[in-house]
């Protein structure tokens, strides 16, 4: 008895669709829908929040904070680098001088503070090929500069 060869067998399914959501951030951005979306580090986003939770808790005095709301608050709290309202526009504005740069990259590099090119260009391989490792360890010298001690 002969085997069955694959023009034997009718396709029982349907080519797989590309699924949404594939973005990918490795040598070259495809971020998909979110592709030209403003981006903000953590520190920049633990300031809008928390400014939106106080502002709520002044308007009304029986804020009804949500298990997610609270959560991020403190994933926030835990992983933001610069708490100083000061040093988070100062950072902003030394990534923001870079228009090489993609928003998710400045927000990556103020979120992450790498301490050396490297390690930037490691986590963020985006990086690569769009400035020379000294000026990026240049950079992320002056971020690291405004972080607490």
């Amino acid at each position: 008895m002969s085997r069955p060869t694959t023009e034997q067998f009718h396709q029982t399914s349907r080519t797989k669709a590309i699924a949404a959501g594939n973005e990918e951030a490795s040598t070259t951005l495809n971020l998909g829908e979110f592709q030209d979306v403003d981006t903000l580090t953590l520190s920049e986003a633990a300031l809008v929040i928390n400014a939106l939770v106080a502002k709520r808790r002044n308007d009304r005095k029986n804020i009804n904070e949500t298990e997610m709301l609270s959560k991020t608050v403190d994933y926030l709290d835990a992983f933001s680098r610069f708490k100083k309202k000061e040093n988070v526009e100062a950072v902003e504005r030394l990534l923001s001088s870079h228009k090489e740069f993609h928003k998710f990259e400045r927000a990556q590099l103020g979120s992450l503070c790498c301490e050396t090119a490297e390690e930037a260009k490691t986590l963020i391989p985006s990086l690569t090929d769009k400035i020379s490792d000294e000026d990026l360890q240049e950079l992320l010298d002056e971020v690291n500069k405004l972080m607490p001690n």
